[in-house]
């Protein structure tokens, strides 16, 4: 297994002669307050005419661009289309019109054309490093010595490919000699197995030491779940009751509406539980059961993260439900007989001591009834016996704090309580929280934002190592060797029947027998 470098201060492995970047020793901790010290950047876009470049990537870009957040950026895209620069900025104007959440004027758009090229990949290597050269002097002719910043230009490639390009971006950035200086984002999933990510690990690690590789999980990238973090760690009212005497079961369900959005492709190779629960359900999971770490910095978290998936049980078929859509297989680009799952929902174990007989339930899935992200605690229940029969007490379930990862992230807490009027009738009720009901609502990052500047600032708090990633596979390696078959469900469900059964005694939380409060 590959394990994470963290003895030595960062170096380059690849040497052009230049001046190399001085990256922070180990345990140091990212500079938090002076984003202005951070050197201008180079972000070098492979798969930039995809659809996550044109949904979230390139206005994301945009907006950190005019953004006082992060440092001077220049904009490299690349991909397989022959597009000249005009083009493709053309194609991102229309990008950031349709999908950026940060409306841009004339005058914003003309700034950030004016920092955007593109180099079909067809070109190659020299083609590309001639590019990124001449966006390194262009930045470097911007930069203000007198505020602090450094001249030398760093490079952040990011890799918006699917998993079988990546070990050609890999070796076309060796080629062009554009190591040193950088840092890579690689997109999800990493490895389709424990054999593959071992091996993927093991190509990118000739080229880029660990701490150079930014494995990304947008999920963790939303204030939502970053907020499991604060609530449990700075707050004495939940600290001390989050383990196995006061939790019963956890649920992480990430239903969803849409279908394949022309993904048939990848999604056959690939599945619901390669591409979600690998890679965003365990990432999400992790943050709500690890152990406190002696820091919130970049390796204390990714070491109880990876406690977390070292303390996992091997993954069980009898608690895995499979679901396929009626209609899958009627789909473009998809086979006949295809026995992928697009549903899928599992009862995970964490054999350790705050956690051990406490049931995890994950589920996700395509063309569901409703599209949302829930993670919801479910606490013991009290005694009943004091109260009088017919009272209500116990009769809509546990008391629950929900997560909703939603962009307008919300926290719930429900609760019994005495319903007004005489005699002892209770009702549920719940105090609930919204950021957007807060005065700094502007200060809210999409996701891909908050990580693409965070892997600028060479943070890894939010991202997955290479240990992580392969203990995962390594922990679904029964599942993946014999998977239970799969179970037709109707879009607009909730997926096969057997999920109740699988989640019994207890229910499912979705649908929501409430609705959330909005802000008037």
């Amino acid at each position: 297994m590959a394990t994470n470098e963290v003895e030595q201060p960062e170096q380059p492995i690849a040497q052009s002669g230049a001046q190399t970047i001085a990256y922070p020793a180990p345990g140091a901790r990212p500079n938090r307050r002076d984003e202005a010290a951070l050197a201008p950047h180079v972000i070098v876009l492979f798969g930039a005419t995809g659809d996550l470049a044109k949904r979230k990537l390139l206005p994301g870009m945009a907006y950190l661009v005019l953004s006082s957040l992060a440092p001077k950026i220049r904009v490299v895209g690349t991909s397989l289309e022959d597009l000249s620069p005009d083009e493709f900025r053309e194609l991102t104007r229309e990008a950031v019109d349709a999908f950026g959440t940060h409306k841009l004027t004339d005058a914003q758009w003309d700034d950030f054309a004016s920092r955007i090229t593109y180099v079909p990949q067809g070109a190659g290597p020299e083609a590309l490093a001639e590019a990124v050269a001449a966006a390194e002097a262009e930045l470097s002719s911007e930069v203000d010595v007198a505020a602090g910043m450094t001249a030398e230009v760093q490079r952040l490639h990011y890799l918006s490919v699917p998993p079988k390009a990546a070990r050609a971006v890999i070796t076309m950035l060796r080629d062009a000699k554009l190591v040193d200086r950088s840092r890579v984002v690689m997109e999800k999933p990493f490895g389709t197995d424990l054999a593959s990510a071992i091996e993927l690990n093991d190509f990118v690690h000739e080229t880029f030491r660990e701490r150079q590789i930014f494995r990304i999980d947008h999920f963790l990238g939303k204030e939502a779940a970053q907020n499991i973090l604060a609530f449990r760690f700075a707050n004495g009212l939940f600290e001390p009751i989050w383990n196995r005497n006061f939790i019963d079961h956890i649920q992480i369900d990430i239903p969803e509406t849409l279908g394949l959005d022309q993904r048939a492709n990848f999604y056959e190779s690939t599945g619901a539980y390669k591409d979600m629960v690998v890679t965003h359900l365990f990432q999400v999971m992790a943050f709500v059961v690890m152990e406190p770490p002696t820091a919130l910095e970049p390796r204390a978290i990714s070491e109880e993260k990876n406690k977390v998936f070292r303390s996992m049980l091997p993954i069980q078929c009898s608690d895995v439900v499979r679901g396929q859509y009626a209609g899958y297989r009627n789909e473009e680009g998809v086979a006949r007989d295809s026995d992928t799952e697009t549903f899928i929902a599992l009862k995970v174990g964490i054999d350790n001591w705050r956690w051990a007989g406490v049931p995890i339930y994950l589920r996700t899935g395509k063309k569901l009834a409703e599209g949302m992200r829930i993670i919801s605690i479910a606490f013991k229940e009290a005694p009943r016996t004091m109260f009088p029969a017919g009272s209500g007490v116990g009769s809509q379930g546990p008391d629950h704090l929900t997560f909703d990862l939603a962009d307008a992230s919300k926290v719930s807490l429900s609760f019994y309580g005495k319903r007004p009027g005489p005699g002892m009738k209770l009702d549920k009720m719940s105090m609930q929280f919204s950021t957007q009901e807060t005065e700094n609502v502007g200060d809210v990052l999409e996701a891909y934002e908050r990580l693409i500047l965070d892997a600028m600032r060479g943070d890894h708090t939010l991202f997955t190592t290479a240990e992580g990633i392969e203990s995962l596979w390594d922990r679904s390696m029964q599942l993946l060797d014999d998977p239970p078959p799969v179970k037709q469900y109707q879009p607009g469900t909730w997926g096969p029947n057997a999920i109740h059964q699988l989640v019994a005694p207890n229910a499912w939380r979705l649908p929501f027998e409430r609705a959330w409060r909005e802000k008037k």
